[in-house]
């Protein structure tokens, strides 16, 4: 009975933990994208592609295209401000774990486990420029296809630092019924490999 008791108190007391950490990586991360309108501006875009792609008239079409192009370039910009503002994050603060589920002090005490989140957004904003560049032979819905992937990894990024990667997986399947497999084969190729590196995936 009495262990039984001892690993109730331990699990409440690292769900209690868990939560405190959750919190504070929450309000940190929050602090920073508070200053832009990053979460408004992909919405704008991700919205504005379904109408583009719902569009029977190519003329209409092309037009919601063209309108989404200073959208894109605007997001892309703001959030290469973003990581700029949050590399000066140190780096203990910055860590996330590679642990499929959220475990408290992990990223203090084993540090070999976790990687810096401060990488892992300098990576996405180079993804996010280059799949926002305007090129005249790129098709838009291509555009629009590999910038929505790099967008939703970025996000899914922001998750796992959050919460967990199992979360932010979920969180990116829910919201976009889009899997975390099917994200990674969509960014480009350079996204994926570093991201693949950094991650230890």
């Amino acid at each position: 009975m009495d262990i039984f008791v001892f690993i109730i108190l331990l699990a409440i007391g690292m769900q209690v933990f868990k939560r405190r950490e959750q919190a504070q990586r929450i309000a940190l991360l929050g602090s920073y994208l508070g200053k832009f309108q990053i979460e408004k501006l992909m919405q704008e875009v991700l919205g504005g592609y379904q109408r583009a792609l719902g569009e029977a008239d190519p003329q209409r079409q092309a037009q919601v295209w063209r309108h989404l192009e200073a959208t894109e370039q605007t997001l892309s910009e703001q959030f290469n401000r973003f990581v700029l503002e949050f590399a000066k994050v140190p780096e203990p603060e910055a860590r996330l774990s590679r642990l499929p589920l959220a475990l408290p002090f992990v990223t203090q005490y084993v540090p070999a486990s976790t990687l810096d989140l401060r990488k892992l957004l300098s990576l996405h904003a180079h993804g996010i420029s280059q799949a926002a560049q305007n090129k005249p032979a790129q098709p838009a819905k291509r555009k629009a296809f590999r910038l929505s992937a790099e967008l939703m990894l970025m996000q899914h990024s922001c998750h796992w630092f959050c919460r967990s990667k199992m979360v932010a997986s979920a969180r990116l399947l829910g919201r976009h019924q889009t899997t975390y497999a099917q994200v990674l084969d969509a960014v480009a190729p350079s996204t994926r490999q570093t991201y693949l590196q950094l991650t230890g995936n």
